[in-house]
């Protein structure tokens, strides 16, 4: 992500005649619009290249891979001056072998971690807006190295350009109302694990002080129902838990970015469940209104081939940004959003 810098001409200024006040002039730039610029698809690329490479190994659990991939996003923000709620140098939750092996039937793992990073609100700092996606992949099989660059290579990079404009706006003094925790979570592809770490066993905050959750898993391709028009995004679940998330959401959109949000897989009849099956239902589940972006599967779902070089970044771009300008709403709204709808949870539980 590259920073705009603003360079006044004295020379203009003297030709002019001008006494313009500057401060005023700041406070009439729309600034949601401003630093959502600075999410590109050449800065999204140059993450995405790196942290869905073969080095890092598929990012598997536990293994060497992922450890690679929680060193480059502690890197990131600790070289973006952006903190950790944890305190210290220490950006890691740790997610212990015991209990990820005591939840999952996928195998035997490892010692795990979520990254978590943070941007302290200026006037209501209790109240927080997570922002999701799994940095976990399928690792290595067979000798074929599963780089999971949609999945969720594309929703973890998101993040770090959403977190990224974020401190930019903080450093100018545009820091958002609320706090904003930007949320790395292992062990999705076990079965949500590292986000039902963070909600059922350690949420870092209360959970009855998270205003909402906005996960991107999968934001960087097109499937094949939109060939023809993929300036498109799937929505799942904004309208489940709060009538004013969805309603903002679709006002932001229609503002600022205008994608075509599609909510087939928002219908509780539909067979693929994607509802229940990525990391913000643990949230909706303790009643943390959710929106979960989502591009859809394709051929390369889950296969060696999910690699950076399929990535439309275009469209990931104005997909992060629609991200972050519902966040940015969000964390600066005079009143927190309201939830008044009954949770939805699977048959199961």
């Amino acid at each position: 992500m590259k920073k705009i810098l603003y360079v006044a001409s004295a020379f203009a200024f003297m030709a002019c005649g001008s006494s313009k006040n500057t401060s005023n002039d700041d406070a009439n730039i729309d600034q949601a619009a401003k630093y959502a610029a600075t999410i590109t698809a050449k800065d999204l690329g140059t993450h995405l290249f790196t942290y869905a490479s073969d080095e890092f190994e598929g990012r598997n659990t536990g293994e060497p891979g992922q450890k690679k991939a929680i060193a480059y996003l502690k890197n990131f923000y600790v070289s973006e001056g952006i903190v950790s709620p944890l305190g210290g140098d220490d950006y890691f939750q740790e997610v212990p072998a015991e209990w990820i092996n005591k939840n999952t039937r996928r195998g035997k793992f490892k010692d795990s971690e979520n990254v978590v990073a943070f941007i302290k609100g200026t006037e209501k700092p209790e109240e927080i807006v997570v922002i999701s996606a799994h940095l976990d992949h399928e690792g290595i099989k067979n000798g074929e190295i599963y780089n999971g660059a949609d999945d969720d290579g594309s929703g973890t990079v998101a993040i770090l350009e959403i977190a990224q404009a974020f401190q930019m706006a903080a450093k100018a003094g545009k820091g958002p109302k609320r706090s904003v925790l930007f949320l790395h979570v292992t062990g999705e592809e076990k079965g949500l694990l590292g986000s039902k770490y963070y909600t059922d066993v350690d949420p870092i905050f209360p959970l009855a002080n998270t205003v909402c959750d906005l996960n991107i898993d999968m934001v960087g391709r097109i499937d094949d129902r939109h060939k023809a028009d993929p300036n498109y995004v799937y929505l799942i679940g904004s309208d489940k838990l709060s009538t004013e998330l969805h309603n903002l959401s679709e006002r932001i959109n229609a503002k600022y970015t205008n994608i075509n949000l599609d909510y087939k897989y928002n219908d509780e009849n539909d067979p693929n469940r994607f509802y229940y099956r990525s990391d913000h239902y643990n949230f909706a589940k303790n009643n943390v209104p959710i929106i979960f972006y989502f591009n859809g599967t394709h051929a390369d779902y889950h296969k060696p081939t999910d690699t950076p070089d399929k990535i439309n970044y275009d469209l990931l771009e104005n997909r992060a940004r629609l991200v972050f300008h519902t966040a940015w709403e969000v964390a600066n709204m005079d009143t927190r959003i309201i939830v008044d709808k009954a949770v939805v949870k699977k048959e199961s539980e």
